[in-house]
């Protein structure tokens, strides 16, 4: 009890978040500080940044220690393997807005960890290509490991006939393929074939320093058309009770220290930040919410509560 009235006890003595500054301003500095259009832990922190890296070495310690757990379906990673299947419908629902695609899917998926959602995603039957990348080398080592066991994703997918010539001339692509890396150090696409459909950040912007930096770093990653899934964390006192007090300290759901409440950022800070990126603005939000005994819900509004799944889409060429 002790431990949990410290906790608050620091909540209440935060100081109010720094605000980013969408557009230029001419009001005072005071002024903008003080603004609340935007006021994440995360998001607002980024904006001085230019490019800092998102990778923060304690992070990667602590994932580190978790690695031999990952596909451990009781272990510390089983709300993760509980929540992939809501991960795939919510990927649907976004790619089911716009039309059909024209070929295979291409995945990045964005500090995939032991590869639980990577692997998943190579297994469908439209998946052309699925890059798992973070920068933990024990994690990438479990996930390569466990794909091993699977050999279906070792093999190339089936190709299209307009595919079918460029392979043969370029020798075609693995299904999967995870590389230990950091999205800053991974080379930028030169051209809309090298880009991906979906670009997935699951459970990675609660762990990120500078999110506004990050995030504009993954942008040209992701084709026209293409989405930015992820799924993370609302700023409440509901989460901060959930994550921080049950699932870390009473029930030891996850290992101490999995989780820093700072920074969360809130549906609605995420999605007027994107709203006033150019070309970004098509969002779509969905609150889930973990019942003991039947595992993830989906909850309407929830995303006000705790965690909930974001998508915004790059708009096409077309439409710029």
């Amino acid at each position: 009890m002790a431990r949990i009235v410290n906790k608050m006890s620091s909540l209440r003595v935060t100081r109010p978040f720094e605000r980013l500054s969408l557009r230029p301003s001419h009001r005072s500095r005071g002024a903008q500080i003080h603004a609340r259009s935007i006021t994440s832990s995360s998001i607002a922190r980024a904006a001085s940044y230019s490019h800092p890296s998102s990778v923060d070495d304690s992070e990667v310690a602590h994932f580190d220690k978790l690695a031999s757990t990952w596909w451990d379906i009781h272990g510390s990673s089983r709300l993760l393997h509980l929540m992939n299947p809501l991960r795939h419908d919510f990927i649907k629902s976004c790619l089911s807005s716009q039309y059909p695609s024209s070929g295979r899917m291409r995945y990045l998926d964005v500090g995939c960890g032991g590869g639980i959602f990577t692997e998943s995603a190579a297994r469908l039957p439209d998946t052309g290509k699925v890059l798992g990348i973070d920068p933990s080398k024990e994690g990438i080592a479990v996930a390569r490991r466990h794909a091993r066991q699977d050999p279906l994703v070792q093999q190339p997918a089936p190709l299209r006939d307009e595919e079918a010539s460029a392979a043969a001339q370029e020798g075609p692509e693995p299904r999967l393929t995870y590389l230990q890396t950091s999205i800053e150090h991974l080379p930028v696409p030169r051209s809309v074939d090298e880009q991906y459909d979906v670009l997935t950040l699951f459970e990675v912007l609660e762990h990120v320093s500078h999110p506004a930096a990050f995030l504009r770093v993954c942008f040209p990653f992701v084709k026209p058309g293409g989405w930015i899934v992820l799924s993370t964390i609302a700023r409440t006192w509901t989460s901060w009770l959930t994550t921080k007090v049950v699932a870390e300290d009473l029930i030891r759901l996850v290992p101490r220290g999995t989780h820093d409440w700072a920074k969360y950022i809130n549906e609605p800070e995420l999605r007027e930040w994107f709203e006033a990126q150019p070309g970004w603005g098509r969002t779509r939000a969905q609150g889930v919410v973990y019942v003991p005994g039947l595992g993830w819900k989906e909850v309407r509004g929830g995303e006000s509560l705790g965690n909930y799944f974001f998508g915004v889409r790059r708009s096409d060429a077309e439409d710029r």
